[in-house]
């Protein structure tokens, strides 16, 4: 397997591991930017190896999938996401010359027209290069959770939000709940209208509402984005009722009778009772824009909502339908990212953290500092290259520190201050911070500083990973075990009933210690041992998630259950077998083989078998319609997402790969299809659209 291609394989795994992340679990890892720089790598390898683009890649759908326990949303008009800008900060600026924007600006200059590293443009795509100016809107990029109001007839029926793009999470139930969304549209066309906005907290009674917790003892929320999504997931709308949260309007989905630009849909939602942010500006040229998005900055520390950006869109609807879409985003509007703010505070002290895997990670604690509405006590240092050559961080430092892609605290660099160079740097420990063993370092080759990790080998003796592996293998993705979360999972293993995923399967013989644990109890202790015994017939997949081998996420645990059939097979895998794997790169394959090559590990795999749990191989799909037939997706199809017809093709026995071959027997092509589907007619593979292939997967069609 090529190194483009293993790349490509890994930033697809890599990149939908951060989508569910952000988008299911409200818990973001990365800042948009450094995802965005992924996303880019990603889109131009699929452009130079067509071949290899994975039908689950996240430059093909947007957000993620909805979460189980909600019903499913529907989206009529697909709700897409839109492409970024970034405002360039001090030192990243281009040169400006004669004929284009530079300096910070120089995203916005691209946008509309074009330079010939990146073809596109607006001017371009209209044709009219020396036209007159484009009218835009400019909006603020509101940091809430995205969200589709569907009226029928004025009166408000349901909501829910963006999910994949297609389908997302129901939550009418909470937007009930929320005192400035409109229950009736005055004036509202006859028939079904959608309209799209953000759901946020306002920043003032976010802050009451921390406090009013902080009052009865519980914990504060971190930040008004990810708790505003978490409070309109509730299942009981009385969770969501009383919290601070609005409703901005901001574009339609369905609308029978929309104005022929987007400032007078605006006007038109005011008038229907929305709230419409008052920082839209309409724009003669985009002159004129940067300077509306330039002023929306300005005030962005004095507004009462967060933002992280500006939204630009032409005005005209008649050229928006001209320009039209790429695969998951509208080309006629672009959402411009401002950098993070930033505050200076006083390094109190550094913790190394240890994660489930054993890498040791630095967190530093900070003098408390208010950045972007939200108090920081700790920031992520990342590594020790980070901390030590890039930082050099010494004790006592004064530090300058953002939420990155207003989320994630993090330090951007130290002030130089008067007898700074006399205090001593921050080093690593030697030993684990956790459990006293001597720590190690992954790789030693200085030439590539910034990926060497420091770990603790002592994966089944240091507590944090102890307790970090417990967590993961219960986790929804994993084994789903109800009731075995975080307090739960260090209250036994600190009270040693249980170190490792196999003896979880051993509590029901020591039901009498299990009750007899603080706030357990015998209803709790039967609900948990219920659910463990539930669990033991999770697919090979879901058991090959649990068991945290490093580099394998969902998707990769799916294709070594289909391939392999058995944990045995896949443990007795050489290297060179698991390289033929579809979609598992050489490093992928080196991993797996290394951690089944671990007597400890082969020992663990052994004891959960011992403790009933059955490593459920897949569905036999062989007496299926499609047996032994292979498919390629490519380009966007008419009703439904690509994930949804790779499940139907696997469900009838069928196979799914990435490139096109004389081994496959069918192309699926949708709009935009590009180089598969040339490759195909050139190899004289079957062809077929969406109803086509539903007619071949159906068995009416051969």
């Amino acid at each position: 397997m090529s190194d483009a291609v293993s790349r490509i394989n890994w930033l697809t795994d890599e990149l939908n591991r951060h989508n569910r992340l952000y988008h299911e679990r409200n818990a973001p890892e990365i800042t948009d930017l450094a995802y965005d720089a992924l996303f880019r790598e990603l889109e131009a390898l699929e452009a130079e190896n067509p071949g290899a683009v994975r039908a689950d890649s996240p430059t093909r759908k947007v957000g993620s999938s909805p979460v189980a326990e909600l019903k499913p949303f529907v989206h009529t008009v697909p709700m897409l996401s839109l492409q970024n800008g970034y405002r360039r900060a001090a030192g990243e600026e281009a040169e400006p010359s004669p004929d284009r924007w530079g300096g910070p600006y120089e995203d916005l200059f691209d946008w509309e027209r074009g330079k010939p590293t990146r073809p596109g443009g607006l001017r371009r795509l209209l044709g009219g290069g020396a036209a007159a100016a484009i009218r835009y809107v400019v909006e603020p990029k509101l940091d809430g959770l995205a969200m589709e109001l569907v009226y029928e007839n004025g009166e408000f029926v349901s909501g829910g939000t963006r999910g994949d793009g297609v389908t997302g999470e129901e939550v009418t139930h909470n937007l009930r709940t929320i005192t400035n969304l409109p229950r009736r549209l005055a004036g509202a066309p006859a028939g079904r209208v959608s309209v799209r906005g953000e759901v946020l907290f306002d920043l003032a009674g976010f802050e009451r509402m921390n406090a009013e917790r902080e009052a009865r003892g519980e914990k504060r929320f971190e930040n008004p984005r990810n708790s505003a999504a978490g409070t309109i997931r509730q299942l009981d709308p009385e969770m969501c009722r009383g919290r601070p949260l609005q409703f901005f309007a901001h574009s339609a989905g369905e609308h029978p009778d929309a104005p022929a630009s987007h400032w007078e849909l605006l006007a038109q939602f005011a008038a229907w009772g929305f709230t419409v942010s008052p920082l839209c500006r309409r724009c003669e040229g985009l002159e004129e824009a940067i300077e509306a998005i330039a002023a929306i900055e300005a005030r962005r520390s004095d507004l009462p909502y967060e933002i992280d950006g500006a939204v630009i869109k032409v005005d005209d609807v008649a050229l928006q339908e001209e320009l039209g879409f790429v695969t998951r985003s509208p080309r006629w509007a672009l959402a411009f990212k401002y950098p993070p703010p930033q505050v200076s505070t006083r390094l109190a002290n550094v913790l190394f953290s240890v994660g489930r895997t054993g890498q040791v990670t630095p967190v530093a604690q900070v003098e408390p500092a208010r950045v972007g509405g939200v108090t920081v006590r700790n920031a992520s240092l990342h590594n020790e290259h980070q901390m030590q050559r890039v930082l050099g961080l010494r004790h006592g430092d004064r530090l300058i520190i953002q939420r990155a892609g207003d989320v994630i605290p993090e330090v951007v660099g130290a002030v130089e201050e008067p007898g700074r160079e006399e205090r001593p740097l921050i080093t690593y420990p030697e030993a684990c911070p956790e459990c006293g063993h001597a720590l190690v370092r992954s790789l030693s080759d200085e030439a590539r500083p910034e990926m060497v990790q420091i770990r603790c080998p002592n994966t089944f003796g240091c507590p944090a990973q102890v307790e970090g592996a417990l967590r993961h293998f219960a986790s929804r993705l994993a084994m789903d075990i109800e009731g075995l979360g975080e307090k739960l999972v260090a209250q036994l293993v600190g009270a040693g009933l249980a170190r490792r995923p196999s003896e979880l399967y051993r509590l029901a013989e020591r039901r009498a210690e299990l009750v007899a644990m603080e706030r357990l109890g015998e209803t709790s202790a039967r609900n948990l041992i219920e659910a463990l015994e539930r669990s033991k017939d999770r697919p090979l997949d879901r058991v090959l998630m649990a068991l945290g081998i490093p580099t394998v996420g969902e998707s990769t645990a799916r294709d070594l259950a289909r391939f392999f059939g058995s944990i045995e097979a896949l443990m007795e895998a050489s290297v060179e077998r698991l390289d033929e794997v579809p979609n598992v790169a050489l490093t992928t394959a080196t991993a797996i083989h290394g951690f089944f090559a671990d007597a400890d590990n082969r020992a663990e795999v052994a004891a959960l078998r011992a403790a009933g749990v059955r490593f459920v191989p897949p569905p036999a799909t062989v007496g299926g319609p499609l047996a032994g037939k292979t498919f390629v997706l490519t380009g966007t199809l008419p009703s439904m997402g690509r994930d949804e017809m790779k499940a139907r093709i696997e469900a009838a026995g069928g196979k799914v790969a990435g490139s096109v071959s004389k081994k496959t027997d069918y192309v699926v092509a949708g709009a935009e299809a590009g180089s598969k589907l040339e490759k195909a007619v050139e190899l004289g593979v079957s062809i077929l659209d969406e109803a086509g292939a539903l007619a071949v997967i159906s068995g009416e069609q051969s």
